[in-house]
């Protein structure tokens, strides 16, 4: 994991306070050295098969293992499938943690969050197919749907309380906060799939992160947004 800085400390324990519960902690969980690598080549091999097509000596072959030494630490592929995606998933919750922490306007947590979000086109591409089979497999395997529900649940809790406090400094005009999070999300996983699927992905990203921004911004500024109906 990435180590916590003390400006990321204090804006998860805002959070925490806010909701009455660590919202990373689901996610989290200590992996041993040994585990950690095991989990890096596994997320390697699934970045360039997808989730269904890799088997255990592939990673075992990518970190220099026997198929035993992946058996004795995780069982069977499911687990070691769900424990990279665990693995990756709070990985990616805390960047987006880390970089609200440090932006100072509502508009600048948007901002640097999407930033963080959009990192770079090899590691997003990795992590969105990889993500989306997820999805895929969250609708009719129960470990999958809770892995996945739990990541939307922490994801919705940290865009909330960036769209919370852009309404108390009067930046935002939304009325339902848990509406706008599922919206904020749907606004940048709904860009994120229209970019995997662009046949030129690599010169394209910099174009959908810009577009995800200001989509997100004309969103939250917007006098119907949230708005029941």
């Amino acid at each position: 994991m990435v180590p916590a800085e003390p400006g990321w400390q204090r804006a998860r324990a805002a959070v925490a306070a806010q909701t009455g519960r660590d919202v990373l902690a689901p996610l989290q969980k200590d992996f041993s050295a040994k585990e950690v690598q095991l989990i890096r080549a596994a997320y390697a091999i699934i970045g360039e098969k997808g989730v269904h097509s890799f088997s255990l000596q592939d990673v075992a072959e990518a970190a220099w293992v026997s198929k035993g030494v992946i058996l004795y630490h995780f069982k069977s592929k499911e687990n070691l499938i769900l424990a990279t995606m665990r693995w990756v998933l709070s990985t990616v919750a805390e960047r987006i943690h880390r970089s609200l922490a440090r932006a100072r306007s509502p508009q600048d947590r948007v901002l640097a969050m999407i930033d963080t979000i959009f990192a770079d086109p090899d590691a997003n591409r990795n992590f969105y197919t990889a993500y989306l089979d997820l999805v895929g497999d969250a609708a009719r395997l129960d470990a999958y749907n809770k892995l996945s529900a739990t990541f939307h649940d922490i994801v919705n809790v940290l865009y909330a309380d960036v769209i919370r406090q852009g309404v108390d400094d009067g930046a935002f005009t939304v009325t339902d906060l848990e509406e706008s999070a599922r919206v904020l999300r749907a606004i940048i996983d709904g860009l994120f799939v229209q970019w995997v699927a662009d046949t030129g992905w690599q010169t394209s990203h910099a174009r959908y992160r810009d577009t995800c921004k200001r989509a997100a911004l004309a969103y939250l500024r917007s006098p119907n947004a949230g708005a029941k109906v």
